[in-house]
């Protein structure tokens, strides 16, 4: 027996008639799905603007701890014209970084550039000493947050294989000069007594690395022409050095101490230091040079007399040893049980 078929189900309203729809309806419907398609956009381009601006502010923070993480060099020679970098460029190359932030204003003043020009001109015609490289080697051996000790110069020597940056000192194998005998004899006989006094041996770089600032007032000189580059703009720059360390160690009450012998180093300090705090000490004589030593030089006693106030400050003596392995027995001793 054949199933009956089930009745189709039609879409057609009850009378059969198929209704279209009004144009209202038709409109409506369209402007619907418009809508729809409009605030889809919206959130895309809305996603996307956001986006956009996270990606913008991600660069910004980027460049900007960029900026933060350049170095004070860096950020310098950005602004520096093509002939300022030329004429920068032993100070960029050589000054030590801690050194370099200090003075860093002094760079682009017109007096330090003019100075420059001179030198850079003096280093074509003629030999200046000491070599560029050793022009500022006190600022590498001696970083500005390790100086303790300041000993004021005058000029380099100007002599071949004498002048390598540091006052006083010579670089090996050059005997040491007349003045740095002077010295030599001093400590020996009125400091320290084990002191080896060898004259064949020149170079204070041991000081150096202790944290004894050997500055002379004028940076370079032409050979054998002594204070030939004196009154050219040195003299300016190195008396910043001591105003920045002065302003430095009052803020912070490191303990320094100021070695000056001669009128010309007294004058310098003096005249920028004033009455000195109580963790500044200004030792004064006449200079170690043998045309003076005599009248108050030798018998001074200012080695032990500064390692006396170290100690007493909580800071470390100072081992004024020159020959290589050399050691004073009582600094040794003493900074071994200092509490630092």
């Amino acid at each position: 027996m054949t199933e009956a078929k089930r009745p189709r189900e039609d879409s057609r309203p009850a009378d059969g008639v198929k209704r279209q729809k009004s144009i209202a309806e038709f409109f409506g419907s369209k402007q619907t799905n418009l809508k729809k398609a409009a605030n889809s956009e919206k959130k895309y381009s809305d996603a996307d603007a956001e986006t956009g601006t996270a990606a913008g502010q991600q660069d910004a923070k980027l460049k900007n701890m960029d900026d933060i993480t350049k170095s004070p060099k860096t950020k310098l020679v950005e602004k520096l014209t093509a002939e300022q970098k030329r004429l920068l460029a032993l100070e960029i190359d050589t000054l030590d970084d801690a050194w370099f932030e200090k003075l860093k204003e002094e760079f682009q003043k017109p007096y330090f550039l003019k100075l420059k020009e001179f030198v850079t001109a003096e280093q074509v015609q003629c030999t200046v000493f000491p070599p560029p490289q050793d022009i500022y080697s006190w600022s590498r051996l001696t970083p500005f947050d390790k100086v303790r000790v300041v000993v004021i110069g005058q000029d380099p020597y100007h002599n071949y294989n004498q002048a390598h940056g540091l006052a006083f000192s010579v670089r090996n194998p050059t005997p040491a000069p007349p003045s740095l005998r002077n010295i030599y004899k001093e400590l020996r006989e009125n400091n320290y007594a084990d002191f080896q006094a060898d004259n064949k041996v020149g170079d204070l770089s041991h000081w150096a690395k202790q944290g004894v600032l050997l500055l002379n007032t004028s940076l370079t000189v032409r050979a054998h022409n002594a204070n030939s580059h004196s009154k050219h703009g040195w003299e300016q720059f190195t008396k910043r050095v001591v105003q920045t360390l002065i302003h430095d160690r009052r803020q912070t009450k490191k303990p320094l101490v100021f070695l000056l012998w001669g009128s010309n180093a007294m004058n310098l300090v003096q005249n920028i230091l004033g009455t000195p705090p109580s963790n500044i000490l200004v030792l004064k004589s006449v200079h170690p040079s043998p045309l003076s030593a005599s009248r108050g030089f030798f018998g001074n006693q200012h080695f032990r007399k500064i390692n006396d106030w170290l100690y007493d400050h909580n800071d470390y003596m100072i081992d004024w040893s020159v020959v290589e392995g050399a050691q004073l027995s009582e600094v040794e001793k003493k900074n071994l049980v200092l509490d630092v």
